[in-house]
């Protein structure tokens, strides 16, 4: 009955949902399952191999390097300690420990060469996932991929951004020439910190010597440590040129159970030594793309974890960008990203409430990041709506949220979200109402389309919802189509604002630039481009009343 449970688990997540019934239950069969309690170590660096590897049931299993960085986050479903039994370097590398009490499935060696290593369609799966470093993560508030937009699409391209994405090595390798004895070798590498030295000749690697050799062959006696290096280093040397991919060191790291690769100037042998990579250097890559960042997020304490993971992310927008990967896919990641932030601030400020909301509510997102458009830092632009509750009740439920969302914005703030500087946000009481009130709010700017009106509709009317119950926009936007029935006369109003916005091109088809000011001479990318076509798109969708999508890009 046990493994028959375990089984069903398991069938859900690759590369067991690729097995063949009876190999899955033969499998389950001799699994042990343990408890594991909160920051308990399940293997540190260091550490001989143990024959297995494990798979999180419940809880969660940090994955951690050097000054206890967590590098990665194993959540239901996910496998820990493959990869270092297909390195097989004789000793763990990281430190696995519990992030919290946690029940692990822990699987013998034995049956993944029997069932999963010889099955085509698992191992495949395997070693994309270990090139790529790509999953399908699920947003924890509503439940969908964060890929949901054409998600297989997405998954795809993020898997080729990250098989294409070049990775930093180290430019100055330790080496050593090959008449140095073994024991000075050794205290190089010891006074250096570093587990590996290079073998040098004419600036050219001719072998390189690890912790592993130094294990395998001086500890166990084979070679004393007078000898020169040449006796145990690994030679030839595998090198790569200086554009070596992620997906590339992985995959040789992996098919030849190594941890370092030389960096030569046009990759052979037979060229100078310009650097070395290692898998430390890729456990770095590999912490800072999309899904592992979203893990982190939904599990960080405090808004300085936060603004940790928003600067990581930062970073992987300027890869992207260098890559030139194509806007649409950046954009859905970094609208991913923000929202997670955003969502794990709210869920903290709420947690330090003194009592639980008073009323259902949510949090709405304006401006660029309303229209999934947000990129770099940006200044805060945001709203709350909260359900309607009875007059005399009214300004102590709106003092609850203003409280609320002052938290919220403090906590975005830290994180790198200035605070905007015309209050445009939920702290502010005039942008924190009840549904009613947001109602009648939008009824008095479209019934009365005055130059102020117009230009606070250009801002709210972007709005998303991005925490809380989603109800109650959808009430909100149905009133806004209501009152434009009401008032058709608004979207001439609207329309001849978005005309206001001078033409990118002068008569001559020459682009205009700024006459004056600290952008002299500079094309305003933003006022000359973007916002015409911003103010367009939301005069189209408002005139054809369409609620699913207010993002220019799409």
């Amino acid at each position: 009955t046990i493994a028959e449970r375990i089984a069903d688990f398991l069938k859900d997540f690759p590369p067991f949902n690729q097995l063949q019934n009876e190999a899955l239950f033969e499998i389950c069969t001799q699994i042990e399952v343990i408890h594991i309690e909160k920051d308990e170590i399940v293997f540190e660096a260091g550490e001989e191999l143990q024959q297995y590897f494990f798979v999180v049931k419940d809880g969660a299993i940090g994955i951690v390097g050097e000054e206890n960085t967590i590098l990665d986050h194993c959540d239901e479903g996910d496998i820990f300690g493959l990869r270092a039994l297909l390195r097989n370097t004789g000793k763990y590398q990281l430190s696995a420990k519990a992030l919290e009490e946690s029940i692990v499935y822990k699987i013998a060696t034995p049956f993944f060469e029997k069932h999963i290593a010889t099955n085509p369609r698992a191992s495949k799966y395997l070693m994309a996932s270990f090139a790529s470093n790509t999953l399908a993560v699920n947003n924890e508030n509503t439940h969908e991929s964060i890929f949901a937009d054409q998600e297989d699409t997405l998954i795809k391209e993020e898997q080729h951004v990250s098989e294409m994405q070049t990775i930093n090595y180290s430019k100055n390798p330790i080496q050593c020439s090959p008449d140095t004895s073994i024991q000075e070798a050794a205290q190089i590498m010891t006074n250096k910190r570093v587990g590996s030295i290079v073998v040098v000749e004419n600036k050219m690697p001719i072998g390189i010597i690890t912790d592993k050799d130094f294990r395998f062959k001086i500890a166990t006696g084979k070679h004393p440590i007078s000898e020169p290096v040449t006796k145990i280093m690994s030679s030839p040397v595998l090198t790569f040129a200086s554009d070596l991919t992620l997906a590339e060191a992985q995959i040789a790291m992996l098919e030849n159970r190594i941890s370092h690769l030389c960096i030569t100037e046009n990759g052979k042998d037979d060229t100078p030594l310009l650097g070395i990579l290692s898998e430390h250097d890729i456990i770095v890559v590999r912490g800072n793309n999309p899904s592992a960042l979203i893990k982190e997020i939904y599990r960080a304490e405090n808004s300085d974890m936060l603004e940790y993971i928003k600067n990581k992310a930062q970073d992987l927008l300027q890869q992207y960008l260098g890559q030139e990967v194509r806007i649409s896919f950046i954009t859905k990641i970094m609208t991913t990203i923000n929202d997670a932030l955003t969502r794990r601030s709210i869920e903290l400020s709420l947690a330090e409430m003194e009592s639980k909301p008073p009323a259902s509510f949510s949090w709405l997102s304006l401006g660029s990041q309303g229209r999934k458009e947000q990129l770099l830092k940006t200044d805060q632009d945001n709203a709350l709506v909260f359900d309607n509750v009875e007059a005399s009740e009214y300004e102590e439920v709106q003092h609850y949220f203003v409280t609320l969302a002052k938290k919220v914005n403090k906590k975005l703030h830290k994180i790198g979200f200035e605070y905007c500087p015309a209050e445009m946000m939920a702290s502010n009481p005039k942008w924190c109402l009840s549904v009613q009130n947001w109602k009648k709010q939008f009824h008095h700017w479209i019934s009365e389309p005055t130059e102020d009106n117009i230009m606070l509709s250009t801002i709210f009317f972007d709005y998303r919802p991005i925490y809380g119950n989603s109800d109650l926009v959808a009430q909100m936007t149905t009133s806004i189509f209501k009152s434009i029935d009401s008032y058709e006369i608004f979207l001439n109003f609207l329309g001849r604002n978005a005309l206001t916005n001078p033409p990118p091109l002068s008569f001559f088809r020459t682009f205009l630039v700024e006459a004056s000011g600290e952008h002299k001479d500079q094309f305003d990318l933003k006022l000359r481009a973007m916002m015409p076509m911003v103010d367009a798109t939301r005069l189209l969708i408002l005139a054809a009343k369409i609620a699913s999508n207010n993002s220019t890009i799409s």
